[in-house]
């Protein structure tokens, strides 16, 4: 039986093992877990009960990560998406006055609408057509943009109404817990230690307990509460009304965004094909679609994949058992989420500020002496963590690459889908000024 799993899983072919696979999808869950608390925390402001979304959170999350995992055999974690979230709460149902139950019926729709995108080719038609010169320029400037996060969740880095950022106080004890996490985790891959980004995590968590910086609050939870969300969603409300705006916009930022990530963790793992095409990108988009049809129907917003799963790939995971092992931790956090709930910001924060640092080392594969790449490929890079979008980033960097393709004379060389692509974004901006 185990060997049949490591022959489909690809072990072989990826030179990995259990242990590396296991270990990689603990790294990913510990620096996604804040999901569990965060998204409840957006979501209960539309009238949703707050352990109903906790619970849905963490299945949503592990069902979407498992059928990654068994389906397509790629190292990518799921869950409601950040964003996403925000945009469901605060514009659809406050700003719109939208019951949350429609909102869900339209999350539900742009979920039906993925699949038959899928099932269509069109989605695996559009990735194909991103230049495979952007790909180092995504995954760097994702790099940039969780490195960001990273410095800002420590404190290294604050808000400035002077400087947009500038230093934070560096004599607080969690921002010197998260330098300390950083020199470990920095020395640990010094020593080519293979779990160091979870060694890292989980050390700098227990000296932030010894320095009494680990602050839990017991707290009872009930999983059965997601009764109060699972199947309320409203599809005929949202029928009736004018959700087509609703809809586009959970189905545009979730496809782009989602694309943006996929290109950035597979460049990473190198389990990008020879010919610059991704392998099982059917099924990788049908667990993703999948998925945020049954989020909608437990309970949460879009459903996505997770640039966190970065952190597993640079902790070796290569496969599919990657994204099980996630998928199975969100599971038993469904009963154990206040206990989950404890590991700080700043044990995290040095994980992704290193992911972000292996993610950049990929642009200088970067042809930085042709324009014609150069340009866009830096607009991709910079774009993404400074407007806080992946999609945003994307954008920049294809609609840039068309233009210089056509003004240089080299159009027809590009597939077309390249510029409907192209198109679409410059849409995404006038809709976006326009709103």
């Amino acid at each position: 039986m185990r060997s049949r799993l490591e022959h489909y899983f690809r072990f072989a072919e990826h030179s990995t093992n259990w242990r590396t696979e296991v270990l990689a999808g603990l790294t990913t869950f510990i620096t996604m877990a804040y999901i569990i608390f965060v998204n409840p925390s957006i979501l209960s402001q539309t009238g949703m009960p707050l352990a109903a979304v906790t619970t849905s959170t963490c299945l949503c999350a592990a069902f979407g990560s498992i059928l990654m995992g068994a389906l397509a055999n790629y190292p990518l974690a799921l869950a409601p998406g950040m964003g996403l979230n925000a945009y469901f709460t605060y514009t659809v149902v406050k700003g719109m006055g939208v019951p949350w139950q429609t909102a869900l019926g339209a999350v539900f729709l742009s979920g039906v609408v993925f699949l038959l995108l899928t099932f269509g080719g069109i989605r695996q038609r559009l990735i194909s057509a991103i230049p495979y010169q952007l790909h180092a320029a995504v995954a760097g400037g994702i790099g940039l943009f969780i490195a960001f996060i990273g410095l800002r969740n420590s404190g290294i880095i604050v808000p400035s109404a002077a400087t947009t950022v500038t230093l934070g106080n560096l004599h607080s004890p969690s921002t010197l817990l998260a330098i300390f996490g950083i020199i470990l985790i920095s020395v640990l891959q010094a020593y080519r230690v293979k779990a160091s980004m979870l060694i890292g995590v989980l050390g700098t968590m227990l000296v932030g307990i010894l320095c009494h910086q680990v602050h839990w609050h017991p707290s009872t939870f009930n999983p059965l509460a997601i009764r109060e969300t699972a199947f309320h969603l409203d599809l005929r409300g949202a029928l009736r009304m004018n959700a087509l705006e609703i809809i586009f916009v959970f189905l545009f930022v979730d496809l782009f965004d989602n694309i943006g990530t996929l290109v950035a963790v597979t460049e990473r793992a190198g389990l990008i094909a020879e010919d610059h095409t991704i392998p099982r990108l059917d099924k990788i988009f049908f667990a993703d679609a999948t998925s945020t049809v049954v989020g909608a129907l437990a309970g949460t917003s879009t459903v996505t994949s997770y640039i966190e799963s970065s952190a597993g790939v640079a902790a070796g995971g290569r496969t599919g058992v990657t994204a099980i092992t996630t998928g199975l931790l969100f599971l038993v956090a469904i009963f154990v989420a206040p206990v989950v709930g404890a590991i700080p910001d700043f044990a995290t924060a040095p994980a992704l500020i290193l992911v972000g640092a292996l993610m950049v080392a990929g642009s200088a594969r970067i042809d930085w002496e042709e324009p014609r790449v150069a340009v866009p490929a830096f607009l991709t890079l910079v774009t993404i963590p400074l407007t806080y979008s992946i999609a945003t980033g994307l954008s920049f960097g294809i609609i840039s690459f068309a233009v210089l393709e056509l003004a240089t004379g080299r159009g027809r060389r590009q597939h077309w889908m390249l510029y409907v692509l192209a198109l679409l974004f410059l849409a995404r901006f006038i809709y976006l000024h326009a709103g």
